[in-house]
């Protein structure tokens, strides 16, 4: 497949998938309900998407590299405002 194509689909990929995340975000964020949220799953997710960044940096593809650090930095906040829910008492 071409550079260009690939990108023609990578972007709206990276931009939908990331765009995702931020309703999750906010809302635990302004909330802080976080009942709802499994920490396993989100431990699990977290880790595969900072490896799938890991993945896009050997690659050198931004798209990727885009799309999850940012996907990363969401999943993140939620993560630890779900580990801090847990651990409180």
């Amino acid at each position: 497949m071409s550079a260009e194509l690939n990108n023609l689909i990578g972007y709206p990929a990276a931009f939908l998938t990331t765009v995702a995340f931020v309703p999750q975000a906010w809302k635990s964020w302004r909330t802080r309900d976080l009942s709802g949220i499994s920490l396993p799953m989100y431990a699990l997710f977290t880790l595969g998407v900072a490896l799938w960044l890991a993945y896009g940096v050997l690659l050198g593809s931004v798209p990727i590299m885009l799309g999850n650090g940012i996907t990363l930095a969401l999943a993140s906040v939620v993560l630890v405002l779900k580990i801090r829910h847990v651990a409180a008492p």
